[in-house]
This record gives C-alpha cells, structure tokens and sequence, in this order.
C-alpha cells in the first residue's frame, strides 16, 4: 500500500500526482485499442488574467523532469488495484502501467518568452494513454510558474533595473513545493534573490533576508533595550538589513544614527511607507532601504509615484497568491486527424500549431498563430521548439541567469501599452490562413477532417 504517514512527494510518486479521470481514460484508450495511437495536446490559456498584457512563459525544466521520470512501480499498481475502481479494466492496462514510460515528443516556447492567449505554450506528441496522463502536473506547474514569473517581470518593469527585489513567499505559498517552484520563477524572471533557503541552495543562489520581529521583541524584553537587538543582530550578521519597525520606526532610526551603529540597511514593514522611508532617509541618507508588507506591482507604483525613499522590496503572499492563470490541455489531434472543442466560450482552433512572431526595431509587433506545417514568414521567428524527442532532451537545462536575461529581454521588446500594469493592451495575435481554414471546414462539417498530405 502507498505509505500515509507523510504528504511529502517524491519524483518516485510523480505517476499517481494526477486526476483520477487521466487514469480511467487511459484505461478505457487501453479496451478500445486506441491507447497507442499518436495524439498531440497543447496548452495554452484562452485569455489573459484581468489587467495582464501578457504572460511570461515558465515551467519547462520542471514539465520535463517529471515526464523524464514518469514510470509506475508495483507498489503504486497494487495500490491502484486495491480502490476496485480499475475492477473492469483490461489486463492490458496493467502491464501498460507497469512497462510504460514517456517517449514522446515536446514542443515548447522557452522559458522567459512572451505569451498570448490561444498560443500554446507547450505541445506534448505522445502515445495517446501517454499524452493524456500527463495533462494534471504539466498544468499544475506551468500554470503556477507562470502566474508567478508574470508577477514578477511586472514588479522588476515597475521597480526599475537599480531597485532590490526579494522574494519572501515561502510562508504564503500553497504548498511547500509551491514555495520551491515560486522562488524558482521569481529569480528566472528578474528578483535578486529568495529567503528560501533550500530553493536558494539548489539552485546555487545566495538566500537573504533580514530578521523577524520576534528576535527585537525577545531581546528588547530581556535586556529593555531595542538597540541590544539590533547591535546584537548587526554583530554575528554585519551585512543583513535591520528590521526597525517593531515599536517605533523614526525613533529606532533616530537612536541608529546618534549611536552611530553601522548598519548596512533597514526594513520597514509597516505603516506609512512613503512618509516613514523619506523621514529615515534623512535620518541614515548612506544605508539601503527594504520595504515589505503586501506588497506588489500596484503598491510599487504608487510609492516610486509619492515619492518613497526606496531602495528595494520584499514580496510575499502578493506574489505567490497572485492571479491565476488558467491554462488549458486540449486534444488537436490524433492520428493526423485535427480535432476541435466547439462548447460555448470554450471552443479551440484544430491542428498542431505554430507561433510566429514578428519583431520590427526590437519591439513585438504581432504574433501570427498558424498551423505546425507552415513556415514563418520574412521577418518572423517560430516560438515552438523541439525541447523533447522520442522521451529525451534534446538540450541540457538552461541556467537561471539565461532565463532571467530572455525574461528582461522579452519584456523589454512589448510596447508600452502591453507593459502597462491597468488596462494593457495585448499584442494582436492574427490567424493564419491556413489555420483559418481548417477551422472553417471542421466547423462546417461538425466533424473532424483528416489532413491529406
């Protein structure tokens, strides 16, 4: 039986992280003897979150070690069996669990790169059981990294290029590997750095961060003083900023600079936070100055607009909790035959697709979403790339700072209607002919069309 003394997850648990439905459909593929026929799904969202311009694509390396990894050990069968929901499935479905692995084709728009609606950030060529089984995790962890990846390519365009941005979401995140994957994103899309130490580590990124309340609160009690907490602070850990908003922030800053204790920075996490930065600053005008407590690209904004001393800030729950991105794995085709959801406000175009993009002067002008088959026009430069074939990588995995330097890249090729953080205008994404056409007939026929070569 699958242990239950701990919800922790391991790559070895990767093929049960999943809906139950992915598993009964595969089942059924198996009876119908279709579980092997070559299916592409692609993923995608239908439209932006309110007020985003655009999406940061994120999520790739993690998509691709879990499909690395993907197999089915006996235990997990056993387990499988002893629900008595499969107690009608083939025997073929077993032994397909038990010697399967993922040998299919990915295609995908690299880490750091911009995304629109309806363009698929990913495409996944795979054995139809295959395909299908994976839709859960790849959802779960593109959604969430580039939801968070998006968040923070805005609040690195707000701050500035000079501006600290630390991400401080581990306590705020959904789940602890929430926490791991959103640390990830925020650093390979412009922050400096997290407080999350094992995400920090393995990653080979330096942690930081400042103090807690607790440790002012604690000392002050014992000694009745708050200026033993921050000598005492500032001692065993000389370049870490001081937390000076427990009591009194002007008063603490006042005492720092009349004690002449030096100090490398200050957070302030509370409170009137251009009013308090412009009074320490004047105060300590050499030392950096943190700021925390909610914050995100509209609070950012507002304060570099009121005039607010500065120098960086520490993002948590409004990063980590932000808005979600609701992506979406549809069927496009199998066996060569394009295949088309027509529900109401749900409906997806046929077909493996392309993007192609054009850019003039540096600058995104459009996107055209066409069919897999075409070729890009003078000018325009395919998104989707082969990442994955046959099961293998093609590539070894990018470095977080070539995804951190595509992201600005990227971010700084929208126009600034798209960049906007109220009311954006998004890039035009045009329909090619083709697709066009594709769409056409399997709407005019109710049925999907076989492509003839």
């Amino acid at each position: 039986m699958i242990p239950e003394e701990e919800l922790i997850i391991s790559s070895q648990d990767y093929s049960l992280l999943t809906d139950l439905y992915q598993l009964t459909m595969a089942a059924c593929y198996t009876g119908e003897k279709i579980a092997d026929r070559r299916a592409s799904f692609e993923l995608f969202v239908r439209k932006l979150p309110s007020n985003f311009g655009y999406l940061i694509a994120m999520g790739l390396a993690q998509a691709l070690e879990y499909l690395e990894k993907l197999q089915f050990n006996q235990t997990q069968i056993e387990a499988l069996q002893a629900t008595e929901i499969f107690a009608h499935a083939p025997a073929q479905f077993w032994s397909l669990l038990k010697s399967g692995r993922f040998d299919g084709d990915v295609w995908a728009v690299l880490e750091g790169e911009a995304v629109f609606a309806n363009e698929p950030i990913l495409r996944v060529e795979a054995p139809l059981w295959q395909a299908q089984l994976v839709e859960t995790y790849l959802l779960n962890t593109i959604n969430y990294q580039t939801m968070i990846a998006t968040k923070a390519a805005r609040m690195r365009d707000i701050a500035g290029k000079e501006a600290k941005l630390l991400e401080f979401g581990a306590r705020r995140a959904f789940s602890p590997q929430g926490a791991m994957w959103a640390a990830r994103a925020a650093l390979a899309a412009g922050f400096d750095s997290t407080s999350n130490v094992l995400a920090a580590l393995k990653l080979k990124q330096q942690p930081s961060g400042t103090m807690a309340h607790a440790l002012v609160m604690a000392i002050t009690a014992l000694s009745g003083e708050e200026d033993q907490a921050f000598e005492a602070f500032d001692h065993y850990f000389p370049q870490a900023p001081l937390l000076i908003d427990t009591y009194d922030t002007i008063a603490a800053a006042k005492r720092i600079a009349q004690k002449k204790i030096e100090v490398s920075g200050v957070r302030i996490d509370s409170g009137d936070l251009v009013e308090l930065s412009q009074q320490v600053r004047s105060l300590l005008p050499e030392i950096e100055i943190f700021a925390s407590g909610d914050l995100d690209e509209w609070e950012i904004n507002r304060l570099q607009k009121e005039g607010a001393s500065i120098n960086g800030y520490g993002i948590g729950t409004q990063l980590v909790t932000g808005t979600p991105v609701n992506g979406v794995y549809k069927l496009v085709e199998i066996d060569s035959i394009p295949t088309m959801k027509q529900s109401s406000s749900k409906a997806t175009y046929p077909g493996r697709k392309q993007i192609f993009r054009q850019i003039i002067d540096g600058e995104i002008a459009q996107d055209r979403l066409g069919l897999a088959t075409e070729a890009p026009k003078s000018g325009e430069k395919s998104l989707l790339q082969l990442i994955m074939k046959d099961g293998v990588r093609l590539q070894p995995p990018e470095t977080l700072t070539a995804i951190r330097q595509r992201t600005a890249n990227t971010v700084a090729s929208l126009a600034k209607p798209t960049r906007q953080i109220s009311n954006p205008q998004s890039i035009a994404v045009t329909i090619s002919d083709a697709l066009k056409s594709l769409h056409n007939a399997c709407l005019q026929t109710n049925q999907p069309l076989i492509i003839k070569n």
